[in-house]
């Protein structure tokens, strides 16, 4: 059953910016037209990080992504036992990370803020963000910014085809991160100015979604170099496509929920936070406890006793225990 809308996309109480530098952050998962939005902001007044990652050919317009960047949350995601690729909500358990290793991780990051450029509006894009975005935007206040965020949406099919065959993975892991990030995504920035942009709108038509991008967020952005901006979202940009319907998999229909929740949101539609708040909850349940079974059942694999008590020696050992039983009773 769906349950009421209760919420717009954007809060605009939460959109008053002081005089203060805004770090603009997108997030979304990685293959969501996430590079594509990073470079139009920049090119449309947003100011990006030194030292980006290069092109190649997953990526043959580039990342735009700082290195440092990269860098730093690889560093933080191994501290936190997890890695990009990871689809569990494991740093989110009780006792994950203590206060301290956050207070350490919240201050390399806002030495690296310390160095961007001096700039009003900075615009950062490192997908591993969208799963430490906390961290982040604590940082970013502590390094004396304003706090907004852009968050690419993207047909889910598109998103793990490409995942899929830039990556060499099954659609399940793909699946499973497309969902865990675009549930991160939102849950994450609720009370931060936001503003959700559909990468196929985006590519239709990217002079209104800077127009509403500039109306959402307070923040200066122009289209004076259009033509700059035209020849970067060349149609080759949308190599994946798919107009189909989505495909739901883990036994629910959370993919689709969560899709044409943030599709709408990506239209100025109202958010349908109730329903974002029920996928978070089951998948995150379901999550845990089939990682518990899956750790208990490798942890049983590789122990000394499995090992040891290979079929050659378990049927000896087990006549001997019959035999010491007299082949009597249970062990008749």
């Amino acid at each position: 059953m769906r349950l009421a809308r209760t919420s717009k996309p954007v809060d605009s109480a939460s959109n008053c910016f002081g005089t203060r530098p805004v770090v603009l952050f997108v997030l979304g998962p990685q293959r969501s037209g996430t590079s594509a939005l990073t470079r139009v902001l920049s090119l449309c007044g947003g100011t990006l990080p030194a030292a980006m990652l290069g092109a190649d050919a997953n990526n043959p317009l580039g990342y735009w992504e700082p290195r440092a960047a990269i860098s730093l949350n690889e560093t933080i995601l191994r501290r936190l036992g997890t890695n990009w690729y990871d689809p569990s909500l494991r740093f989110l358990d009780d006792g994950a990370v203590d206060a301290g290793e956050s207070r350490a991780c919240v201050a390399k990051i806002a030495a690296y803020l310390s160095t961007l450029p001096a700039a009003p509006l900075v615009v950062i894009k490192e997908p591993r963000i969208t799963t430490l975005s906390d961290l982040w935007f604590e940082a970013a206040r502590q390094a004396g910014f304003d706090v907004a965020s852009v968050i690419a949406v993207r047909h889910p099919q598109e998103v793990i085809s490409s995942i899929v065959k830039s990556w060499h993975v099954s659609p399940a892991l793909a699946s499973a991160l497309w969902l865990k990030c675009n549930i991160l995504a939102e849950r994450n920035t609720r009370g931060v100015p936001r503003v959700f942009v559909d990468y196929a709108n985006l590519l239709d038509d990217w002079r209104r979604e800077i127009k509403r991008i500039s109306t959402e967020l307070p923040v200066e952005l122009h289209t004076q170099n259009d033509g700059a901006v035209e020849e970067f979202l060349n149609p080759g940009l949308h190599r994946q496509r798919h107009r189909g319907p989505v495909t739901d998999l883990f036994g629910a229909d959370w993919i689709s929920l969560v899709y044409e929740a943030l599709r709408e949101a990506a239209q100025d539609d109202s958010l349908d936070m109730s329903t974002l708040d029920r996928v978070f909850a089951c998948y995150r349940e379901s999550e845990r406890d089939f990682r518990k079974a899956f750790e208990d059942f490798h942890g049983l694999s590789n122990s000394v006793l499995f090992r040891i008590f290979r079929p050659a020696i378990a049927r000896p050992v087990m006549e001997v225990l019959a035999m010491a039983h007299r082949h009597r009773g249970t062990w008749a």
